[in-house]
């Protein structure tokens, strides 16, 4: 089996006017459905009120994160699938309970992790 990322930026975040609510109900449905199915591993959302620090070797912190990058904000997802096609479905879920789409990225394997 693989591991998949599935995540969005904060940016994509459209939510009307009252739907925040269904919106959380309904993501949180497509997570308990996950899990059941015994596909979830972990996921989550940044806490974007800690600002990102890059850390070099010898131990230096610049604080902000990755200069000239898009942030990495916004929530994720990891799951642990057979196939491409079943993550693709997935992601679809998660995209139709967030209301924004999602991006799909598979972990290469590192067999010493």
């Amino acid at each position: 089996m693989t591991k998949y990322l599935i995540s969005f930026p904060s940016a994509a975040m459209d939510v009307p006017n009252g739907d925040w609510d269904a919106l959380v109900r309904d993501s949180h449905a497509v997570i308990d459905e996950a899990k059941a199915a015994g596909v979830y591993v972990f996921g989550g959302g940044i806490d974007e009120s800690v600002p990102p620090a890059l850390v070099s070797a010898d131990g230096k912190v610049i604080e902000g994160g990755s200069r000239g990058r898009p942030p990495l904000n916004g929530g994720f997802l990891v799951l642990d699938i057979p196939s491409y096609k079943e993550a693709v479905t997935w992601a679809a879920r998660i995209a139709k309970a967030c209301r924004c789409d999602q991006e799909l990225r598979a972990f290469g394997f590192d067999p010493a992790s």
